[in-house]
């Protein structure tokens, strides 16, 4: 059946190119003159099921749609033209699909179509935010070794408030009143875990305790938080062009949002020499929040006191640990558990010792 909607959907496609007729109207017209050529293979349910094939080649992602489409499925990945799997309820699956190199090509160009990014020999690695506010990445060979990698990243249509945070499991009531007492009050959070762990949708449920009373401006490479306030700027980065010029980095964007008027500044993830940057701002009495890949909070907080190394040689850790130390309040990491739940694994205060020049890193115990 493959075969066939591949030819339905390049004569729908030329239709609408002829003509400048809607999906629709070509739809119809391919497969009236299909049923007309041999209407003794017509079966109502095998063309019901090929039309949705044809329409998501046309105005869709082929194959990848009903993926796309089903908000249970978190991620999607595909490592070569037979091997396709999701991710749904954090547990791992196979999908019975193949896509050829040539569709998949396409189907990731149509992606990038109104992103401004793109993916060649050139610039072998893309990141991008589809226009549901699902997050592309794309690596293609010679970095892969035959196959193009390509990684769907869904996020939640709406924002989840800690409240349904409490709810679904994942914090409890006393974390939650904390939680919500302390970024009211102004305090400076890292939010850390692994992949998969859900600092975003905490994040976002942390912001969402603040977000109607002040303005916020988020900074990321790719479009992720989602705030339900009126009062949001939200900026990403942006790739170099073909010449190599026009990039944005994080730096610029932490920079730029300094002049914005923010009421709070969060950095969607530091993983660079963005952090020094952000602990700038924290120090001038800016609340703000971020996230971080790590293993444990002691380890996060290790972490935010090396990156901002990378920002140059005259950066020193006699700088960036006591500021560490005064600048973040709280660091909330989050985990996966194996049944694919995800949950608040711990709360920890961080504080700086000035008599004997040590970062403090306590549990907070509810």
């Amino acid at each position: 059946m493959s075969t066939l909607a591949s030819s339905l959907s390049e004569r729908a496609r030329n239709h609408i190119v002829e003509t400048k007729s809607g999906v629709s109207t070509a739809l119809d017209m391919v497969f009236d003159e299909s049923i007309e050529q041999d209407l003794s293979s017509h079966n109502a349910v095998a063309e019901s099921k090929l039309r949705t094939q044809v329409q998501n080649r046309l105005s869709g992602y082929g194959p990848l749609q009903p993926l796309i489409d089903d908000p249970e499925i978190e991620e999607i990945w595909i490592n070569s033209t037979e091997e396709v799997f999701f991710a749904k309820s954090g547990v791992c699956e196979r999908q019975a699909v193949n896509i050829s190199r040539e569709l998949l090509a396409t189907l990731v160009e149509k992606m990038l179509r109104n992103t401004g990014r793109r993916v060649d020999r050139s610039s072998p690695f893309v990141d991008a935010s589809l226009e549901d506010g699902s997050r592309l990445h794309v690596v293609i060979p010679d970095i892969t070794r035959t196959h193009w990698s390509v990684n769907i990243r869904k996020f939640p249509t709406r924002v989840y408030a800690l409240e349904d945070l409490v709810k679904l499991g994942s914090v409890t009531r006393k974390q939650a009143q904390f939680l919500a007492k302390k970024i009211r009050a102004g305090k400076n959070f890292l939010v850390s875990g692994a992949t998969q762990a859900g600092k975003t949708t905490l994040l976002c449920a942390l912001l969402d305790q603040v977000s109607q009373s002040e303005r916020i401006i988020t900074v990321e490479e790719t479009f992720e938080i989602r705030i339900n306030g009126s009062d949001w700027v939200a900026m990403q980065t942006r790739q170099p062009n073909l010449e190599g010029l026009g990039e944005i980095s994080l730096r610029r964007l932490v920079k730029e949002a300094l002049r914005m008027r923010p009421g709070r500044i969060v950095v969607g993830e530091v993983r660079e020499a963005e952090s020094f940057d952000l602990l700038i701002a924290l120090n001038s009495g800016l609340p703000g929040l971020c996230t971080i890949h790590a293993n444990s909070a002691l380890d996060a907080v290790s972490k935010l006191c090396t990156l901002p190394l990378l920002a140059g040689s005259n950066i020193s850790s006699e700088f960036v640990n006591p500021t560490v130390g005064s600048c973040i309040d709280f660091v909330v990491h989050c985990k996966m558990l194996a049944n694919g739940n995800r949950t608040i694994e711990q709360i920890a205060s961080v504080d700086w010792d000035p008599l004997r020049s040590k970062l403090i890193v306590e549990p907070v115990k509810l």
